[in-house]
């Protein structure tokens, strides 16, 4: 159990501002599905369920759960779990970049192609660096005085749930390439950073149950390590079965798709 006496407030200012950047995100989604539809492109209404699920996932990582996860290891845990995995598998299945070029004016379109096409998100984009950047950044989360200093200022709260949720997806937006990318990879390639990070984020949780984070009793610590082992392996089933129906969907005889191409289309 965490004793911290400042800790109860370090929480908020995270979850306002990340809380806001994502109720903003989802303003803009629905506003993007709307511009879209009255130019007469439908869209799926299942994917705008999963910005919707997603955004609620991340929201109760950061309220509820960010709260109690200062006393709390397992309420910690399931924290990471929603914020750096479900919530960004759901994010990124709502195609999030094609409803937006769907939706905005013709310049503005052009000007977010731009963007995706820029040296710095080519780099910070590819599977081997998503990954690094992800798992890295938990290793150094429960491993290093990073957890304790989480626990005790708002912008450690700030910087540790920043990175969790935006490693988290831009790891499985590398992995599963929903969206149009003028910086596709080969299935094989994103399928060995994918099992990389599997078996790291399994040592990670296997580390934790034997050596607690700094401030982490024992108990708290096997059972928080306990349900990151377990948990995760829920998460990442989905994951998996989704990146290989994605492979045989574009590589099945007749049924090829050739995903870098989207981008100029769109």
């Amino acid at each position: 159990m965490h004793e911290h006496g400042s800790a109860p407030a370090a929480w908020l200012p995270a979850a306002l501002v990340l809380g806001g950047a994502l109720l903003l995100l989802a303003f803009g989604y629905l506003w993007a599905v709307s511009a879209g539809r009255r130019r007469g492109r439908s869209w799926s209404p299942w994917r705008t369920a999963a910005l919707v699920a997603g955004v609620c996932l991340a929201m109760v990582a950061l309220g509820p759960l960010g709260a109690a996860g200062h006393r709390d290891f397992v309420a910690h845990m399931w924290g990471h779990l929603l914020l750096g995995m479900a919530a960004p598998l759901l994010l990124v299945v709502s195609a999030p970049v094609t409803v937006l070029l769907r939706g905005l004016p013709a310049h503005r379109a052009r000007s977010l192609s731009r963007l995706l096409q820029s040296t710095w998100l080519r780099i910070v984009s590819h599977p081997a660096v998503a990954a690094a950047l992800n798992v890295g950044g938990l290793w150094l989360l429960y491993t290093t005085a990073l957890h304790g200093w989480m626990h005790t200022s708002w912008l450690g709260h700030m910087v540790v749930h920043g990175h969790v949720l935006l490693a988290g997806l831009v790891f499985t937006a590398a992995i599963l390439q929903v969206d149009p990318t003028p910086h596709g990879h080969d299935h094989r390639l994103r399928a060995a950073c994918l099992v990389g990070f599997l078996a790291l984020h399994a040592i990670l949780g296997k580390h934790l149950y034997a050596h607690p984070p700094v401030g982490v009793d024992e108990a708290s610590a096997q059972a928080g390590a306990q349900l990151m082992y377990y948990g995760g392996d829920y998460i990442d089933v989905v994951l998996i079965a989704l990146f290989c129906l994605d492979w045989y969907r574009r590589t099945a005889p007749g049924r090829a798709v050739a995903p870098s191409r989207a981008l100029g289309a769109a």
